[in-house]
């Protein structure tokens, strides 16, 4: 589908220098599925948003996930670290 709205774009362009199919760079789908997520919610338990991006130059950055870590023990060392320069009177 796309592909065939690409050709009919390109081939308007070449014959008569513009186009009236609009083409577009991004698209965006919200899906509500699943029941709701509790008696009376408005929001389903399976809902969820698609992006679909067609255009490469619309992305602007990404991020590479961090490694996890144990935060009850990175805080429990950060509080020992803390407590231990402080002293007590």
């Amino acid at each position: 589908m796309h592909e065939e709205i690409d050709k009919l774009t390109a081939s308007d362009v070449f014959t008569k220098g513009f186009s009236n199919y609009k083409l577009f760079d991004s698209v965006r789908g919200a899906f509500m599925e699943g029941g709701p997520a509790f008696k009376g919610s408005g929001i389903s338990k399976k809902s969820h948003v698609q992006i679909a991006v067609r255009n490469p130059n619309c992305i602007k950055g990404f991020f590479l996930p961090r490694r996890e870590v144990n935060y009850a023990k990175w805080y429990g060392e950060k509080f020992r670290a803390i407590n231990s320069h402080t002293s007590v009177n």
